[in-house]
């Protein structure tokens, strides 16, 4: 007979009470709160499945990179921002230690082994690698009521990437018919027989990613450090400098997928990419999403998928296209008003995230190594909220 999800998640915690935490304790001392959660998720995440060994290897042996991925975990449920401080927290407490698999103080490695380990990390998208399994082996075979996606901004302590200077040499830009720009709109004309039909512009990029594959949609969204707004709702807008993280949250506030792109890129970029890639790891029903994602493309792709798409109607004025998909005073159903409220779970999400798992706390510097930072904290969070469900 096979087992439920939360009838596994039962077993799990009552192995944990009944037999690792008592060796634990008599070994180490009585643990905390926050050791308790710390070894509930490094065994529940797949680590040692992914993080490769050296051990018979020929040559000067690496230090145990399975010990040090445990120890970025650990840097995230404990919210310690450098790694310099992990690394000294890790030489004082041998409770902490030991659950990360330090033998003795004498076998940790320098600091910059820890650099160099968390570079690996990064290249090999490793804490990507390891979510993905989680939500594999715990998600799969769930049916999910609510995806609910949005973005949020990441801060960063990088600049902006080196602008040609003024006396540089321009490119002549090639010209089209009659001496004209290329980007420069003829005269108008007139359609005969009444109103065009509107059909979405072929150089879109939201148009061009409905043909893509996920490979090709990843590598075409931009990556650099650049400056990003947002207009709060208030009318206030907020400026940083740095990233974008996108989310897809299921019911239960756990994070499916993730994509990291410039503050710049409009959110309505990056949800054809998270639907798909959501897509191939879970089933849902409804995607529920804000204002920014009203956009014909990504509404098609949703239903192509055989979700609902359930998203919070943009103001439009009179010179806006395809009225038939976008009726003028289209509002909300009192079923959808009150599934639209589903989507505050993404925003917990966040500001656990940042509150609790490290997510305002980045001191690594390029896209990739931000990413691998935040995706430590979206693992522990993940995990976390998993052993939730079986309350």
């Amino acid at each position: 007979m096979k087992l439920t999800l939360r009838q596994q998640l039962t077993q799990f915690a009552h192995t944990l009470q009944s037999q690792l935490f008592p060796v634990l304790e008599e070994a180490t001392g009585p643990l905390d709160r926050t050791a308790r959660r710390l070894i509930a998720i490094l065994e529940m995440v797949p680590l040692g499945r992914f993080v490769p060994s050296s051990r018979g290897w020929m040559g000067r042996p690496s230090k145990e990179r399975y010990a040090i991925a445990s120890a970025f975990v650990a840097k995230s449920v404990y919210g310690m921002a450098h790694t310099r401080q992990l690394i000294e927290r890790l030489r004082q407490d041998a409770q902490l230690r030991t659950i990360c698999g330090f033998a003795t103080a004498r076998h940790l490695p320098h600091e910059s082994t820890f650099s160099r380990a968390f570079a690996e990390f990064a290249s090999m998208e490793l804490p990507q690698f390891v979510h993905e399994a989680l939500i594999a082996e715990t998600q799969k075979d769930r049916l999910i009521g609510h995806i609910s996606r949005d973005s949020t901004a990441v801060e960063a302590r990088e600049r902006f990437p080196g602008r040609p200077t003024a006396g540089a040499a321009k490119a002549p830009q090639p010209k089209g018919k009659r001496g004209r720009k290329p980007g420069k709109r003829g005269p108008h004309k007139r359609h005969k027989g009444g109103k065009a039909k509107y059909a979405p512009p072929s150089g879109k990029r939201l148009h061009r990613q409905r043909s893509m594959k996920l490979v090709q949609m990843l590598r075409e969204l931009p990556q650099h450090c650049s400056l990003g707004v947002k207009t709060a709702g208030g009318g206030n807008q907020k400026y940083w400098r740095g990233y974008k993280l996108h989310l897809d949250v299921a019911d239960g506030q756990i994070p499916i997928s993730g994509i990291l792109t410039a503050a710049s890129l409009h959110d309505s970029q990056a949800a054809i990419p998270l639907a798909t890639m959501t897509g191939q790891r879970v089933t849902n029903l409804y995607d529920v999403m804000d204002t920014a994602y009203d956009a014909i493309e990504i509404l098609e792709h949703s239903k192509s998928l055989g979700h609902v798409p359930i998203v919070r109607p943009a103001k439009r004025g009179k010179q806006d296209a395809a009225p038939e998909q976008h009726p003028a005073g289209r509002t909300f159903s009192w079923a959808e008003e009150d599934r639209f409220r589903e989507r505050t779970t993404v925003e917990r999400v966040y500001a656990r995230l940042k509150d609790e798992f490290g997510g305002r706390q980045i001191r690594v510097r390029g896209a990739q190594k931000i990413m691998a930072h935040l995706m430590f904290g979206v693992l522990a969070l993940t995990a976390d909220q998993i052993l939730k469900l079986r309350l």
